[in-house]
């Protein structure tokens, strides 16, 4: 349910169909499913939930079609007559706050949390208020900027009834199924409440997510670039995809030396930072964010961060011969380097 919730949330609707059709296959019924997104439309908004119930319609849709037995499970039961959402709402809250909550600057906004969202939606019961506070947590990682209500969700699920042992699964399910950014998120609100394990620790960690330059940029830092390091001045980073295309970080200050592509053109695309790319007797080229260069074969060239940023690229080759190959030449030299940052 974790994976759904937060796949959701940050909009993947391949990913939230895969975590669909695994989680019925664990034992997760469409009722569970369909209520856990219909809920999130009170955190990630409308368009994402409906969108998300259109996906676990067409997961149906394909299960019924390869035979698989899905679970519907059970609706929610039917509100007693004297039902008072108002009430009923307000209890919820103070329980999963901790204490009565009252949000005075916007009186409307604290109706609409108490009587609808704790008191409408949490009255259903075909999920617990634990699991709900689960898929709310799971879904809050999977969104920027809401660090202090993801915070206060995690005290919420405590306190609704998840137990520290179901809190610490969080991070570990979205670090396999979602992504580190996510799995980083919750953990490090899990270990500010003071709950922790060694796994846990190690997801909260500034080390773990290195891997996210300056944690502002979406591309990934990937692995150091140990096997191109004699090539390079500065460390650098690479994050292989499908296709044969990579993503190649490089700290402030990094580049490789000047080299040529022999039978084959390479294909350089900035997609985060500054840096620059000098062909040899040229003026060299800033490279910033949707900057495309096509390197001819056989010009000898280099690239790399500037001086006072960090640089990503993504890089391919092309119109490959047979026995292509890289020429490995001389350092840019710092003299050389520094002539570019004035």
């Amino acid at each position: 349910m974790s994976a759904i919730a937060c796949n959701e949330a940050k909009a993947d609707y391949t990913a939230l169909a895969e975590s669909i059709d695994s989680g019925l296959d664990a034992g997760l019924t469409v009722s569970q499913i369909k209520e856990a997104l219909s809920q999130l439309y009170a955190y990630t908004g409308f368009p994402r939930s409906l969108n998300a119930l259109g996906t676990l319609q067409k997961v149906l849709e394909q299960r019924q079609s390869e035979g698989k037995t899905t679970e519907e499970g059970v609706e929610a039961s039917p509100l007693p007559s004297n039902y008072n959402a108002l009430e009923q709402g307000t209890e919820v809250q103070t329980k999963l706050s901790g204490q009565p909550f009252n949000y005075k600057f916007c009186p409307a906004e604290d109706y609409y949390l108490k009587a609808h969202l704790f008191g409408d939606i949490f009255a259903r019961d075909n999920l617990t208020h634990a699991d709900r506070e689960l898929v709310t947590v799971s879904a809050l990682a999977g969104l920027e900027g809401v660090e202090p209500q993801l915070a206060a969700h995690v005290r919420g699920a405590r306190n609704m009834g998840l137990t520290d042992a179901q809190l610490l699964a969080i991070p570990k399910v979205l670090q396999e199924r979602v992504g580190k950014m996510e799995a980083h998120r919750v953990a490090v609100a899990i270990q500010q409440l003071g709950i922790s394990d060694s796994a846990n620790d190690h997801i909260a960690s500034d080390i773990y997510v290195q891997n996210y330059v300056d944690l502002k940029s979406s591309w990934q830092r990937g692995e150091p670039n140990t096997a191109y390091a004699q090539y390079f001045i500065g460390n650098s980073y690479v994050s292989p995809y499908d296709g044969g295309m990579v993503n190649v970080t490089f700290e402030p200050g990094c580049r490789n030396n000047w080299h040529i592509h022999h039978k084959q053109v390479q294909v350089l695309i900035c997609v985060y930072g500054r840096g620059w790319y000098q062909e040899w007797g040229k003026t060299a080229v800033k490279l910033e964010p949707g900057v495309i260069i096509e390197i001819p074969e056989g010009v000898k060239h280099w690239h790399g961060a500037a001086k006072d940023s960090w640089m990503q690229h993504l890089t391919y080759h092309k119109d490959v011969q047979e026995k292509a190959d890289n020429e490995w030449l001389e350092p840019v030299s710092d003299e050389q380097y520094n002539t570019l940052q004035k």
